[in-house]
């Protein structure tokens, strides 16, 4: 109990950084510029915001027993692709030579969520499809199947929480997604992404803008929690050093 307590701890403190990081940029490049960018990307503009979940992931695969020099989440993180040359990722680990493991990590608010949902699916199938194709043609050997991680944080309000119209001027769109919210497709989509082995590990955290300066989450359900992705993550990590 008291692990998961810990660990609930710090995913509190890295919901909070995310959260004062975001108003900080805003307000730094407010007073810059004269103005903020387009769709509140000033808010992120400067990356850091998701800072707090990259260093929990890190200090896992060290207590797994996987040594820190092996875990890149500053820079080196470039992995070539099948469809591009590269991509670089949020955090990778490279163990004696074996690519063992890789996580994006990334975010969504308010007030526009619709664009931004598709843009989102798009780029994580679309990294997933990438990542497996060149480790089909051996871009990682002698890696044996990497573990894949995807970690998504939605700002829980009025607008992610309220149903969104399909349009279905041809052909139905399948019946999950006909009164589902943006919150709800992002559970979904995760979901899927999970059970089409797309990714090993998937969490989706839901944070209101006011509670989650003070570190207040949730989880739609376990199998999408944190809790969930770091047993996964940890287990992978592990079985690599008893390995070794």
């Amino acid at each position: 109990m008291k692990k998961r307590n810990d660990l609930d701890k710090r995913v509190g403190k890295a919901i909070k950084l995310f959260w004062l990081t975001r108003d900080k940029q805003s307000k730094s490049q407010g007073t810059k510029t004269g103005q903020k960018d387009a769709g509140l990307r000033a808010a992120v503009t400067g990356g850091k915001h998701l800072d707090g979940f990259i260093d929990i992931c890190r200090d896992l695969f060290i207590k797994a027993g996987v040594p820190k020099a092996h875990v890149f989440w500053r820079d080196r993180k470039e992995l070539p692709g099948y469809y591009r040359a590269e991509k670089n990722w949020d955090l990778i680990v490279v163990a004696d030579g074996h690519l063992l493991a890789v996580i994006e990590f990334r975010a969504q608010v308010g007030p526009s969520f619709g664009n931004n949902f598709n843009n989102r699916t798009e780029e994580a199938i679309g990294n997933a499809v990438d990542l497996w194709a060149a480790y089909r043609e051996g871009a990682f050997k002698p890696s044996a199947r990497p573990w894949l991680g995807y970690v998504f944080i939605l700002e829980d309000c009025d607008r992610s929480n309220t149903s969104v119209k399909v349009k279905e001027p041809q052909f139905q769109v399948f019946p999950e997604f006909k009164t589902a919210s943006y919150a709800e497709r992002y559970e979904i989509f995760l979901t899927k992404l999970i059970r089409e082995r797309l990714y090993d590990g998937a969490c989706l955290l839901l944070t209101p803008r006011d509670g989650g300066t003070k570190g207040k989450f949730s989880s739609p359900n376990e199998e999408l929690g944190f809790r969930n992705f770091a047993a996964g993550l940890s287990a992978h990590a592990i079985a690599y050093s008893k390995m070794r």
